[in-house]
């Protein structure tokens, strides 16, 4: 029936919002279709929402808040119109300054992707989403599936597109609320100002957590705050005028930031004292408000103390201004603020098209098709990269042991040998692989033990023969991979290599396509980042060499969509000008119906 409903209305030109859904919310034409709170205080924030119980909750807690609303959207079961839709109505609806978004679940984030990465050019996106455990991780044949966990790859493709993601609901109403009424930064030269050295202490460490750089140039702090800081406070930042400080002290503090060209935006942090007066503090923090506001320098405050401090907060608050209980609160704010001034400072993408030989490429797919296997053999992978121009080990497979040995002497030893065999696909766990064979004899040796080893792990595995490939020097060793993924199509992984990779996890993940930078911010999230700079007096790795590599694993799996997944485990590192080296592949492949499914 659903299906019925959205077919003839689409024949007839209309879209579908739902089915299931709560209704929705337009300032701009006055319409409260919701089942929700009938209050709604307009304003320049939009909820987008997929829960409908949540959702008429959220607009109660935006009266509470005191944030105003230009657009609510119940989603609902998403029968036609989705998460898409309504981004591309509000990246260009004037009223609209951040979006917030609940979401449950993504079905086509392939189209999301590029959408997200426009609006979040033009305002904020804030996202919560629910479901962090790993049961939504699919069970896979390679690394790259076993740890594409859904939240993992969500939490990375919505760093890539520049949306906010919040922990948590109030966390995410305090960066609608503060984003909302702050302006973006025009650099990232920020100050704290405090009246108590331990929340300055405490809102310094929470900065390094959320990654905002702090003013450090103790000069022109010295010559911007001396006049009004006593002889025991501090002008370097976070700046502490001490608790000896009166609200009119305070006052001159935020302003001389205020008319500093050197100063970009305020952290005020305020601990109770003995002298607080609510109205007056009120009063005066209200009037700073207004100065940085028609000054257009964001500023956000957060006062600490007993029920009138916390009073003072509500009241504040409830008119609109960025006020917090919490120093974390404040910081976590600021932190959203900074990554969004990144996101439309950062440069567009810029993909190459690589160059790829997909016709050979197809028909090697087509041979394993007939074959019936869903995945490629290891020469039949090493050509699949041929054709991408990555550079693998020369290697050729033999039948006999007077092959193996012929070809043993053409390579050069040492050599490796592994079994080539549709029946085991994970070679090590059948004893099928010989490393660093320096002689005739340990190749006869190991080709007669590989024989064994596999009947033995599988009485009735097909060999069709052992490959003997050059021993390839040892470099830093990295994994690159790629899958498709159920909601954002397909992705590429990064991260440390070998057998750590299980264990460590050190991996990060994008939706393709991407570019250079793109690539090299890929490099950067993974914990061991330091290891491809050089550590311990080693050189730095070659780490452009690395990047085509991405880049051209991406290509791949964009333009040959009969490919599943490809994981090149290890791919070595060598110093920078030597270059990398594949050192084992797999790829698997899908049926024709499967893709057109």
């Amino acid at each position: 029936l659903e299906r019925k409903v959205i077919t003839a209305a689409n024949s007839a030109g209309m879209r579908v919002l739902g089915p299931n859904i709560f209704g929705i919310y337009s300032s701009k034409v006055s319409l409260n279709a919701t089942f929700g709170p009938g209050d709604v205080k307009p304003g320049n924030a939009a909820i987008i929402t997929q829960s409908g119980a949540l959702g008429i909750a959220m607009i109660g807690k935006t009266s509470s808040e005191g944030i105003g609303l230009s657009t609510i959207v119940s989603l609902g079961n998403k029968g036609d119109m989705d998460e898409t839709d309504i981004l591309d109505y509000l990246a260009n609806d004037d009223s609209t300054k951040v979006i917030m978004a609940y979401i449950e679940g993504i079905t086509n984030g392939d189209k999301l992707v590029p959408y997200l990465k426009e609006v979040t050019r033009k305002k904020p996106v804030i996202v919560i989403k629910s479901g962090r455990s790993k049961r939504g991780a699919l069970a896979a044949a390679s690394h790259t599936g076993s740890l594409a966990g859904s939240d993992e790859v969500f939490d990375a493709i919505m760093r890539q597109c520049g949306v906010l993601r919040a922990e948590n609901l109030d966390e995410a109403f305090n960066w609608m609320k503060f984003l909302g009424k702050n302006p973006t930064p025009k650099s990232e030269r920020g100050v704290i100002i405090t009246n108590g050295g331990g929340i300055g202490v405490m809102a310094t460490d929470a900065c390094e957590k959320y990654d905002i750089p702090l003013l450090d140039e103790p000069e022109l702090l010295k010559k911007t705050f001396s006049e009004i800081m006593p002889s025991f406070g501090s002008t370097r930042n976070p700046i502490d005028i001490t608790g000896q400080a009166s609200s009119t002290d305070y006052q001159r503090a935020l302003m001389k930031a205020l008319e500093s060209d050197s100063i970009d935006f305020v952290m005020s942090l305020y601990c109770q004292t003995s002298d607080f007066d609510r109205e007056r503090y009120s009063e005066m923090l209200r009037l700073v408000y207004n100065e940085f506001k028609t000054r257009e320098k964001p500023i956000g405050f957060s006062l600490v103390g007993g029920e009138e401090v916390e009073r003072c907060v509500d009241e504040l608050g409830r008119e609109g201004i960025p006020i917090f209980k919490g120093v974390y609160e404040l910081v976590s704010c600021f932190g959203a603020l900074v990554r969004y001034r990144r996101t439309i400072s950062a440069e567009p993408s810029r993909v190459e098209d690589m160059d790829i030989g997909t016709e050979r490429i197809e028909r090697i797919i087509d041979n394993a098709l007939e074959d019936g296997r869903d995945f490629l053999l290891s020469y039949e992978c090493k050509e699949v990269l041929s054709e991408c121009g990555l550079p693998t080990a020369r290697g050729k497979i033999v039948t006999g042991i007077r092959e193996a040995v012929e070809v043993a002497d053409e390579i050069g030893y040492p050599v490796v040998m592994k079994v080539v065999s549709r029946d085991v696909l994970h070679k090590s766990d059948a004893g099928g692989v010989a490393l660093d064979l320096s002689g005739r004899e340990e190749v006869m040796d190991a080709y007669q033990l590989i024989m064994r080893n596999v009947k033995d792990h599988n009485p009735h595995a097909k060999i069709e023969g052992i490959e003997v490939s050059e021993m390839i020097p040892q470099g830093l060793e990295t994994i690159v991979g790629g899958r498709r993924d159920p909601s954002f199509g397909p992705i590429i992984m990064f991260g440390l290599g070998g057998i750590y990779v299980e264990i460590m996890k050190d991996v990060s993940f994008r939706a393709l396509p991407i570019d250079r930078k793109e690539a090299v911010s890929l490099m950067k999230e993974i914990r061991s980042y330091p290891l491809l700079l050089g550590v311990r007096g080693e050189k730095s790795k070659d780490t452009d060499a690395l990047i085509d590599v991405m880049l051209k694993v991406g290509a791949l799996l964009r333009k040959v969509n009969r490919i599943s997944d490809i994981e090149i485990n290890p791919l070595f590192v060598y110093e920078r000008g030597n270059g990398v080296k594949v050192v084992d592949i797999r790829i698997m492949i899908r049926k024709e119906r499967e893709v057109e499914g």
